[in-house]
């Protein structure tokens, strides 16, 4: 019964460096790997890919023969990849005792949307793989209110749709010091603690505050102050009342938990592979575990310990 990762994410999320970098540690664990890269468009790999789509399928062919953009196209290959995934599989066929790591394209409509990337995953279980989806997102967003309950939607979304065992990554916590501080501890974010707290932020981000005295050049006249006063505390409500509903959504599927990464921290990954060798059955198979770290030596503070290295 063969293993592996389904690796997802925004573009720009670190999907293709990650793969390049679980790989890396993995073999040097003892585990024998191999890397599949499920983008069309994908033309520079930093590692070797033992199936590359591109053969079955290239998004810039497609895009010149059927005349349509980068996210159309791409749309269109995910659905060719469907629709011939027996050369996906024959390909596969050959990798059986191989730890597959699945490099998908970072196009969010695909997993939002579509149902291609579902149908695929979906017959790589009937193969018998046992896989889990590795969500992986920029760990800046959580200085941002708003981006923040964005990619937990994002999150939320992919693990409705995809249906499949699922771990959400906050990528490049070495980057996160660079976009400003965190409103909360680290932990607030990773364990998705209650994001009400969120609210006056997200309308102070929003919405500032209007004052009579400011001295803004494109103020209205003062004869109009009370009206956009009006106007834009009747514009906040709603917008609150919006982002109060959201987080409800959230709070009532109570899925979304996030565990931090930065890809040349050995410790960390550590325990992102840990916590996939859970979530797709590994750590109870009869293959070996290599330098992996067990459930018990992952136990002391670790969220801590990443707030420590990159957040204070």
């Amino acid at each position: 019964m063969p293993f592996g990762q389904v690796i997802l994410g925004p573009p720009g999320s670190g999907k293709t460096t990650y793969c390049n970098g679980m790989q890396q540690y993995l073999q040097a664990a003892g585990r024998d790997v191999a890397v599949v890269n499920m983008d069309p468009a994908n033309e520079q790999l930093p590692y070797v890919a033992d199936i590359d789509i591109m053969e079955l399928v290239c998004l810039e062919n497609v895009m010149d023969e059927l005349n349509l953009g980068p996210n159309g196209g791409l749309v269109y290959c995910m659905n060719y990849i469907d629709e011939h995934f027996e050369w996906l599989a024959e390909r596969l066929g050959r990798l059986q005792e191989k730890y597959i790591l699945f490099d998908f394209p970072g196009q969010v409509e695909l997993y939002t949307h579509e149902i291609s990337v579902h149908n695929i995953l979906q017959k790589l279980q009937k193969l018998h793989y046992r896989i889990s989806v590795v969500h992986l997102v920029d760990a800046h967003h959580c200085t941002d209110s708003s981006k923040f309950i964005s990619v937990v939607l994002l999150s939320l979304s992919s693990m409705v749709r995809l249906e499949l065992p699922h771990i959400n990554v906050l990528s490049k916590m070495d980057l996160i010091q660079q976009y400003g501080n965190l409103a909360f501890n680290l932990e607030f974010y990773t364990d998705v603690l209650d994001l009400r707290y969120l609210l006056d932020r997200l309308e102070a981000q929003e919405f500032g505050e209007l004052h009579e005295d400011d001295d803004d050049p494109y103020a209205l006249p003062a004869i109009d102050l009370p009206h956009a006063v009006q106007c834009k505390q009747k514009l906040r409500e709603k917008f609150r009342r919006m982002n109060e509903v959201l987080i409800e959504v959230i709070e009532d599927f109570s899925l979304v938990s996030f565990v931090p990464l930065q890809i040349e921290d050995v410790e960390s990954l550590q325990r992102v592979t840990q916590t996939i060798d859970k979530s797709n059955g590994y750590v109870f198979s009869d293959k070996p575990a290599g330098g992996i770290l067990k459930d018990s030596d992952l136990q002391s503070d670790r969220i801590g310990d990443m707030e420590e290295k990159y957040v204070r």
